[in-house]
């Protein structure tokens, strides 16, 4: 299993499955990521938190934690 967070910056990923349950699935969701959709990684701070993505044309930042529970291909 290869979630967001261990994708590489300038690199393409397709959102599998996303875990987690709640009000955090649910704020990931309200993001616009979701099963299927393209997420492009822009940039990612030195400690690794926060993760810049590109999602269906918005430019967003994710938490490492939240990153870890969308399973990405």
């Amino acid at each position: 299993m290869k979630t967001l967070r261990e994708t590489a910056c300038g690199q393409r990923a397709k959102v599998k499955r996303l875990y987690g349950n709640g009000p955090v699935k649910r704020r990931i969701m309200d993001m616009g990521i979701t099963k299927g959709v393209e997420v492009f990684v822009r940039k990612t701070a030195p400690l690794g938190d926060p993760i810049e993505v590109t999602v269906r044309g918005y430019e967003l930042s994710l938490r490492k934690a939240d990153a870890e529970m969308i399973e990405v291909e």
